[in-house]
């Protein structure tokens, strides 16, 4: 359980830290949803209860996933790279 609290953090710290990139962004992101999976996995089976629900929690995290690499793609198109601080309203 306290490898689970660490990389919990360690993703925490990552997507913190490097705030800059979006693509380092979702990358964190992603790994703190599979962190938060494996530790609601491990809740559910320690109380014996039903799994369906973290079928609901992967089709969510896919979701967002998709949506997050779709903004990548077109800010990529748009921009010419992922850095967020090339983006400004007053470039239009």
């Amino acid at each position: 359980m306290y490898s689970l609290f660490f990389m919990f953090v360690s993703g925490l710290f990552v997507f913190c830290s490097f705030r800059k990139h979006l693509l380092i962004m979702l990358f964190s992101i992603e790994y703190l949803v599979i962190c938060l999976f494996v530790l609601f996995y491990m809740i559910l089976v320690l109380y014996s209860f039903d799994l369906s629900v973290i079928l609901y929690y992967l089709v969510f995290s896919v979701c967002e996933g998709s949506l997050g690499l779709g903004v990548l793609v077109n800010m990529i198109r748009s921009h010419g790279n992922d850095l967020l601080m090339s983006l400004s309203i007053l470039s239009w």
